[in-house]
C-alpha cells in the first residue's frame, strides 16, 4: 500500500528550538533535506515558521530548500532576543501585557521579510499545510487554513505572483500564524480577491497548537488511499501547576496570560490523545511523537528569550534527541526508504 508521510510541528514560541534540532538531526542521519522526506509539513505558531522555512526554495523555480533545519535554530538564537526584546518604557507603561499586547511584532515582520521575500506558497517544495485563526471571517469567525496545493492552480483573474486567491506570501502567512493572544497584535491580511473582506489572523494554536489532526485529515484527501506516517514534534510539556488556592480568586486580568498556555498545552495533548488512538495497533498507519517535558530550568514562557533560557533550551533539545534516539532511528530509516506518494485525481481542496 501507497505509504503518506506526515510532519506536524507543534506552536511554542522561543521554543521552536526543540523541533527545529530534531529535525536538523534527522536531516543529518537521513543526508536528506525535510522536504524530501514528508509528502505534507503541517505547522501552527513557531511550528509553522518552522514548515515554511523549511518549503522556501533557494530561489524561484529552484527544487532546493533555501534553508537547513540547523540554519533555522539561528532563527530563534539570533533573532529571538531582538523579537521579545521589551524596552524598560514599555515594561511600566504595559505591565505584563495587560493593556496590550507585549510585543508590536514590528521586529517579527521585519526578520520574516528577511527569510521569506516575496516567495508565495505556490513556491512551496512540498505540500505545506500553516493554520491561524479569522475572527472577522466572512461568514462567521473560524479556522484559517493556509494550503500550498490550494496556490498551486492557476486563475486568470490574478496576474502573476500571485496565482489565485489562496496564494499568499509566505511571511503574511508566517506572520498570522504567529499572532499569539495577548503577545502580539492580530495580523490583517487583505483577501486577494477584490472588495472581499479582509482578515484578522490570530495565532492557531488556539485551536490547533498541535496541528496533527489538520494534517492527517487533509493527507487523506490528498492521498485517498495512502497509509498515514505521522511524525509528531512537540515544543516541551509544561509542568507548572496551578493550585486551586492560587486560582480561585482570579479574575480576567490574572487569567489572561495563564489561560492561554492551558488553551495552548490542552489542545497539543489532546491531539496527541486521539492521533494515539487513531494511527493505534488496531489501525493503519504509524505515529511517532517526539515531546518532552519542561524542567525547571526552563521558562515555559513562549517570549522568554534570555540568553540563559536559549541556552537551556538548546540543552533540552540536545536530550530530546538523546532520549528519543530509539525512535529517530527508526523514523529516519523509514523516511530514507520513503518514496514520495502520489495525489489521487482531483486532491486540491
Amino acid at each position: 500500500m501507497q505509504q503518506v508521510t506526515i510532519l506536524a510541528i507543534d506552536g511554542g514560541g522561543i521554543r521552536g528550538i526543540l523541533p527545529a534540532t530534531v529535525l536538523a538531526e534527522i536531516e543529518e542521519r537521513t543526508g536528506k533535506p525535510v522536504h524530501r522526506l514528508f509528502d505534507v509539513i503541517a505547522g501552527t505558531s513557531t511550528g509553522g515558521l518552522i514548515a515554511l522555512g523549511l518549503t522556501r526554495p533557494r530561489e524561484h523555480g529552484s527544487s532546493e530548500a533555501k534553508f537547513k533545519a540547523s540554519e533555522l535554530i539561528k532563527l530563534y538564537t539570533e533573532h529571538g532576543p531582538r523579537i521579545f526584546e521589551r524596552s524598560l518604557w514599555q515594561q511600566l507603561a504595559n505591565p505584563w501585557g495587560l493593556l496590550g499586547p507585549k510585543h508590536d511584532g514590528r521586529e517579527l515582520e521585519r526578520v520574516l521579510e528577511q527569510y521569506f521575500g516575496e516567495y508565495r506558497l505556490h513556491d512551496a517544495l512540498t505540500n505545506v499545510l500553516v493554520t491561524a485563526y479569522d475572527t472577522a471571517g466572512a461568514g462567521a469567525p473560524a479556522p484559517a487554513f493556509f494550503k500550498s496545493w490550494r496556490a498551486h492552480e492557476e486563475d486568470p483573474n490574478f496576474r502573476a505572483p500571485a496565482r489565485n486567491r489562496w496564494d499568499f506570501r509566505m511571511r503574511e502567512v508566517a506572520r498570522a500564524t504567529s499572532a499569539a493572544p495577548t503577545y502580539f497584535p492580530p495580523y490583517k491580511l487583505d483577501d486577494l480577491m477584490p472588495r472581499a473582506r479582509s482578515m484578522s489572523l490570530l495565532d492557531g494554536g488556539v485551536f490547533a497548537a498541535n496541528p496533527g489532526m489538520c494534517a492527517l485529515a487533509d493527507a487523506h484527501r490528498l492521498f485517498e488511499d495512502a497509509e498515514p506516517y505521522v511524525v509528531s514534534l512537540g515544543t516541551g510539556d509544561t509542568q507548572k501547576r496551578i493550585s486551586w488556592g492560587e486560582s480561585k480568586g482570579w479574575g480576567v486580568a490574572r487569567w489572561a496570560q495563564p489561560v492561554l498556555d492551558v488553551i495552548f498545552d490542552g489542545v497539543s495533548d489532546t491531539v496527541e490523545y486521539e492521533l494515539k488512538h487513531f494511527l493505534g495497533p488496531a489501525h493503519a498507519g504509524r505515529h511517532y511523537r517526539l515531546q518532552v517535558a519542561l524542567p525547571s530550568t526552563v521558562d515555559p514562557g513562549l517570549d522568554v528569550a534570555s540568553s540563559e533560557n536559549v541556552a537551556a533550551l538548546i540543552g533540552l533539545a540536545k536530550e530530546l534527541v538523546a532520549q528519543k534516539s530509539a525512535d529517530l532511528k527508526q523514523i529516519c530509516q523509514d523516511l530514507a526508504a520513503h518514496h514520495p506518494a502520489v495525489r489521487r485525481p482531483g486532491g486540491w481542496s
